[in-house]
């Protein structure tokens, strides 16, 4: 079986074929480290850092780089509005940003490059494109010359002529032509600068992805990934000038994942319905946003709504009730059934299917179905009379790898009142057919979550301790 991914530049899908064999280098776009990041910044984090677990569990040495933006306009208006200088804020924020995907379950990048940490890299990257002549400086400003790239629009696959009925000149620009875009800005008075052959200034945006890439992973790159709404112009121009550099293709692959709505409205700081993470994950479990996030192909876009939560929730807790289930029958356990085989082969075949989804361009969605069906199964495999080690632990074992694919953990979380019932039915069955020790510690799994039971003539009561 092969991985196949689809590429934003082609727009398919295409069989995954890194550079290096057995070797990934990736490159995710990171935030703009000004406030707490919201919702949609949350999507990419998650749905990338599970790109790179997929890959890692298919055998894949993964390079995974993610920058910070710790410099631009939005910074700078901040700094000014709380009177603070610039680095205090980013500095912040990224600790800020490191709590808040850590809570996500997303795991650090390889390197986390930072554009203030990266100013001289940029600057010869800009000087270079100007030796080339495929940039220019006007009045301490440093433009890339668009038209001059041959190919600019294939990303979003828009011709020059569709592009320039949009492209204007903003005040106070002095480009050649209204398609250029910024690689380095002049200093404003009492702006955060640093000293260039062109005057005191900062870095445009769009080149301090160029530059790190290149200098973390090289000319070209595997796979390149961030949200929809980075495709164009962001991603198109980072092509434009890393190529024009180089010479050589910037990445392989293009990952892009869709937009958030909320509550079936595009999510936006007009409409006031901008939700940050940083306060989501005080009202719900994060791990459940993450589970939700995942819920739904990485390409489409999702709808965000608290009872969409709420229903989340209860489904991860289904799973990992499960696999509690057979953590508690195993001590019950033998080895002396007839039946080992067969329930191992199911189980290897439900592994197999989560690998024939998740290698259709990582479909989180589908694999999430095989982990219920991993799940139903296991349920299934719990109402037999005699139970053994080897399949409770091939159970086990899939569930476990299964949920360090997607990121989550199977700690158990409170039971939900129809599971508590569904065990107190396990546990009457055993009753029936006299199988004490599985009543006993169905009994004992119950106490252990602070659900007490009363055997009573009129049938089994629980209540919470």
């Amino acid at each position: 079986m092969t991985i196949q991914i689809y590429n934003t530049m082609s727009r398919k899908k295409e069989e995954f074929v890194p550079l290096e064999p057995g070797k990934v280098k990736m490159y995710v776009c990171g935030p703009t480290v000004y406030n707490y990041i919201h919702i949609g910044n949350a999507r990419p984090a998650i749905v990338f850092d599970t790109v790179r677990r997929y890959l890692e569990f298919r055998g894949y040495d993964v390079s995974y780089i993610s920058n910070f933006t710790d410099v631009d306009d939005k910074l700078i208006k901040a700094a000014k509005q709380l009177g603070e200088d610039v680095p205090t804020i980013a500095n912040r924020f990224i600790e800020a940003y490191f709590e808040d995907v850590s809570a996500l379950g997303c795991k650090r990048a390889d390197v986390h490059p930072r554009v203030t940490e990266s100013m001289d890299l940029i600057i010869e990257f800009i000087a270079t494109l100007i030796e080339k002549d495929f940039a220019y400086e006007s009045s301490g400003d440093v433009y890339f010359r668009t038209r001059k790239f041959d190919g600019y629009g294939k990303l979003s696959h828009q011709s020059i002529d569709e592009l320039k009925l949009g492209a204007r000149i903003e005040i106070g620009e002095k480009k050649q032509d209204a398609l250029d875009f910024a690689l380095w800005k002049a200093a404003k008075e009492g702006e955060i600068a640093w000293e260039s052959p062109w005057g005191l200034g900062r870095p445009g945006w769009h080149i301090e992805c160029s530059a790190m890439a290149k200098k973390y992973l090289g000319d070209t790159i595997d796979i390149h990934a961030g949200g929809q709404d980075l495709a164009f112009p962001h991603h198109e121009n980072e092509i434009a000038q890393s190529e024009a550099l180089t010479g050589q293709p910037f990445a392989r692959y293009w990952m892009h994942n869709g937009y958030i709505n909320i509550d079936n409205e595009k999510m936006s700081k007009s409409l006031g319905n901008f939700v940050l993470v940083h306060d989501i994950i005080k009202m719900h479990d994060p791990e459940v946003v993450r589970f939700f996030m995942l819920s739904v192909h990485y390409r489409n876009p999702i709808n965000y709504s608290d009872e969409l939560l709420e229903n989340t929730k209860s489904a991860l807790e289904r799973l990992k009730t499960s696999y509690q289930n057979l953590k508690h029958r195993k001590a019950a356990s033998t080895n002396l059934t007839d039946q080992n085989q067969e329930w191992l082969n199911k189980i290897n075949a439900l592994h197999a299917d989560f690998i024939r989804e998740m290698d259709d361009d990582i479909n989180t969605a589908n694999g999430i179905s095989i982990l219920f069906e991993l799940s139903k199964q296991a349920n299934y495999y719990l109402l037999e009379k005699n139970t053994a080690t080897e399949v409770i632990d091939a159970f086990m074992n899939e569930f476990e790898q299964l949920f360090a694919v997607l990121g989550l953990s199977l700690e158990n979380q409170e039971l939900l009142d129809e599971e508590i019932e569904a065990l107190i039915e396990q546990r009457i069955q055993a009753r029936k057919d006299r199988n004490f020790q599985l009543s006993d510690q169905i009994r004992d799994q119950l106490k252990e979550m602070n659900i007490i039971l009363e055997d009573t003539p009129q049938g089994t009561r629980w209540k919470r301790g």
